[in-house]
Formats: structure tokens, C-alpha cells, sequence
């Protein structure tokens, strides 16, 4: 089975415990992987800089060819759609490593109420004691039916008998009240305009 995309693996991914990458992945997917990583927070740390600057310090840190460095380019750029979301990740993903961090160290220092709170601080910040929320099954929802009518009692309105006839004699009462209206002859009115709008200087 081929290997997914190393956009989709990096979707997936990207702050993914090393140990469980190296269980997923192979040794190159990996290397890469981690590489990727280290340029992403590389780009949030510095939101100011040039592509080239990062291609720069790419090439600097790990070897690659240029070309390499671009794709790898193309990929973080992708993952960092709008830097504040960046950040937020990047933040998210620093606290669960530190908070892990301490755990191990409170472990090997046999300290337990450092590891209770170090758990504890994990499980808050992740709501792993919430359920997931369940789905909404769509596929059960029944749509209601609905059936034109003109029928006013399924609103609890008495109907008039002769409705339809009722409505033409009120049209021909009213059109009977309507007065008539005459066309006139009119004339144009020999408005001296100059004299009612003029500044007054022509007199």
C-alpha cells in the first residue's frame, strides 16, 4: 500500500510523538517529518521573514539541496494558512511536550505529586475526561411532509362560503366607487424666469 502524501501525513501528523512516527513511518518519511516540524515552528517564531530566509536557514541546518528546501517550503507555508492559527498549534503542541516533559522528570524522581498534577494539568488541557460528541444522524431524520392547500381550516379559520364570489362583488362595488378620472387641456405657464430667479442685476 503506498504511503499517503507528505501534506496529508504533515496534516495528520506534525506533532506527533516521535516514537509513534518511527511505528507509522519509514526512517525517510521520519527525518523528513521531524524536519518539517522544526522549519514550522521555525516560521512561527519568525512571521517577518523572506522565503529565501527560510530556504537559507533550511539548507544551513540540514544539508538539503535548494530544491528540496523549497518543496519543504511549500509544505509549511501550506500548514500555516494564517500565522495566529500557527501559533495557537504551536503553542498547544510546546504544552503537551512540556507538560510531558515534567511528568518524565517527576517519574524519575519518584516525585508523585508532581506527577498527579503534571497528569492532571495534561488531562484538563486536552478534556480527555469529556465524551466525544456524538454525530448527528442525519440519515435518521425523517423530513416532514408538507401538501399545498387552500384549505383555511388546518389554521383553525372558519371559511366563508362563496369565497371566490364574494371577492368579485366587493372588486366591481369598489371599482363602481372609483371616480372618473378626465383628461383636461392644460397650457404651458409663461413663467418669466429671468426676473423670479435672476440675481437681480438685469433690470
Amino acid at each position: 500500500m503506498p504511503l499517503p502524501a507528505t501534506i496529508e501525513i504533515c496534516q495528520k501528523d506534525l506533532f506527533t510523538a516521535e516514537d509513534e512516527l518511527k511505528r507509522k513511518y519509514d526512517e525517510i518519511t521520519v527525518r523528513r517529518l521531524l524536519r518539517l516540524r522544526e522549519m514550522y515552528a521555525w516560521a512561527v517564531a519568525n512571521p517577518d521573514a523572506k522565503d529565501r530566509q527560510f530556504v537559507e536557514v533550511l539548507v544551513s541546518r540540514h544539508r538539503i539541496s535548494q530544491a528540496a528546501a523549497y518543496s519543504d517550503l511549500a509544505i509549511v507555508k501550506s500548514m500555516i494558512p494564517r500565522i495566529a492559527e500557527a501559533s495557537r498549534d504551536y503553542h498547544r503542541w510546546r504544552a503537551n511536550e512540556m507538560l510531558l516533559e515534567t511528568y518524565q522528570t517527576a517519574k524519575k524522581r519518584k516525585d508523585a505529586k508532581t506527577m498527579e498534577r503534571a497528569a492532571s494539568s495534561y488531562a484538563k488541557y486536552n478534556r480527555v475526561d469529556i465524551e466525544d460528541e456524538r454525530a448527528m444522524p442525519y440519515d435518521r431524520i425523517v423530513v416532514q411532509p408538507f401538501t399545498a392547500t387552500d384549505d383555511p381550516t388546518v389554521l383553525g379559520i372558519k371559511p366563508i362560503p362563496n369565497i371566490n364570489e364574494k371577492i368579485k362583488e366587493m372588486l366591481d362595488k369598489y371599482r363602481k366607487e372609483t371616480i372618473d378620472i378626465e383628461d383636461i387641456e392644460f397650457e404651458e405657464a409663461d413663467l418669466e424666469e429671468d426676473e423670479l430667479f435672476g440675481d437681480g442685476s438685469a433690470k
